[in-house]
């Protein structure tokens, strides 16, 4: 038909079907839908590179009849020249993205983020990137990114400057796979962020390595054993006594723990893999304790929004003038570590034992660690911090 302004004012929507198209009969491709609901748009239909193509103009409305005319003899012209007008659109939208779109996009993606992660990744943007998150991401340039990693580094830390710009790495990253035009090309061909390595402009941050030594220990423990709180007491020494890291011994339940097996659990971790372990017989006693004082369904019941404990720094540093030993949390767990490996326990059932993957090691896949098979060596574990205690703790 001849699409015209009167024409297109008497077509009414289909009863029987989603969607209409009325064809021009002057221009050929151009044409006019109308959808079950009453929405009228004009479309393009044109075969681009050996497929039929719809491109949608406008509704009507927002378009006269001839406006939305002279845009489809347009694009039918670029498309005489060789030109996809719909690639074109979407590197034209890809060339817009801003950051922050980009940021939500991969928050999406990864759903199997951990809230913490979320929360200092989302703490990295709002604090480090603010001035960026509303710019097109293409207009981060590989000057921008060392000149901020540069100023990051003097002012907040060369950790904190690589942990930032390591996030920057994975957004382009996702971001190079996540948009992409009709042949499948990537939208964004280039990481600003490799100039960092081919400068080898990262900071180098050697990992922490403190822990708490043999001769230490006693010492520690007695400053331990000095606080008032017996929840902070015990907490500490479970996670001395077990390696596990902060947030799963702060957050361990007692449907968790099983006393008549002997085992605790802790689920949802680090490598996302269930973390079964095998209770010492000072373990055992330290629990069954606990339990009979249980007031909350965590172990370590804190005053806390969440139920359970926070980290007691303020009893830490207690401890600490007590002792004359500084330590963190995670230095109780690397003790454990250095004091499992220096007892030279099978490297499977070490790694079963601090939970950590066993990478790509065929052999490890064959091996059935179940939880008895790592008693013995939890309890060897156990019975030499004791005597590195000097048999203080009954």
């Amino acid at each position: 038909m001849n699409l015209t302004k009167s024409a297109v004012d008497k077509l009414e929507a289909p009863n029987d079907r989603s969607q209409i198209f009325y064809r021009d009969e002057h221009l050929k491709g151009f044409a006019l839908r109308i959808t079950n609901n009453g929405i009228k748009s004009f479309v393009l239909e044109k075969l681009i590179k050996g497929k039929v193509r719809r491109i949608t103009l406008g509704r009507y409305g927002e378009l006269t009849v001839e406006q939305a005319r002279k845009e489809a003899q347009k694009l039918l012209g670029k498309i005489a020249t060789g030109i996809d007008p719909i690639a074109e659109k979407q590197s034209d939208a890809a060339s817009t993205i801003t950051l922050n779109e980009v940021w939500e996009d991969y928050q999406k993606a990864r759903k199997s983020l951990k809230p913490k992660t979320l929360y200092d990744y989302n703490h990295v943007m709002q604090t480090v990137f603010p001035d960026w998150l509303n710019k097109p991401l293409l207009s981060i340039t590989k000057d921008k990114i060392v000149n901020r990693h540069t100023m990051l580094g003097e002012k907040s830390g060369q950790a904190y400057a690589n942990l930032s710009m390591r996030l920057i790495r994975a957004l382009f990253n996702f971001a190079a796979g996540q948009y992409e035009d009709l042949q499948g090309r990537s939208l964004i061909t280039e990481n600003p962020t490799k100039r960092l390595s081919q400068t080898r402009a990262w900071y180098r941050v050697d990992r922490r390595q403190t822990f708490i030594k043999s001769h230490e220990l006693s010492a520690w423990h007695d400053g331990v054993m000095q606080l008032e709180s017996e929840i902070l007491r015990d907490y500490l020494l479970l996670i001395l006594f077990t390696g596990l890291r902060r947030q799963e011994a702060a957050k361990l339940k007692w449907e968790h723990v099983d006393l008549k097996a002997k085992t605790l659990t802790i689920f949802d971790t680090k490598n996302h893999q269930d973390h079964v372990l095998p209770l010492s017989d000072y373990l055992y006693d330290l629990l069954e304790r606990r339990k009979q004082n249980a007031i909350s369904e965590y172990v370590f019941s804190g005053s806390g929004k969440g139920g359970y404990l926070i980290e007691p720094r303020k009893q830490m540093i207690k401890v600490t003038k007590l002792s004359g030993v500084e330590f963190t949390i995670h230095d109780l767990r690397r003790t454990f570590i250095t004091i499992a490996e220096s007892l030279d326990i099978a490297t499977y059932s070490l790694k079963k034992l601090l939970n950590h993957k066993m990478g790509s090691d065929i052999t490890a896949s064959y091996i059935i660690s179940d939880v008895e098979r790592l008693r013995k060596p939890m309890q060897l574990i156990t019975d030499h911090i004791l005597k590195a205690c000097k048999a203080k703790i009954e």
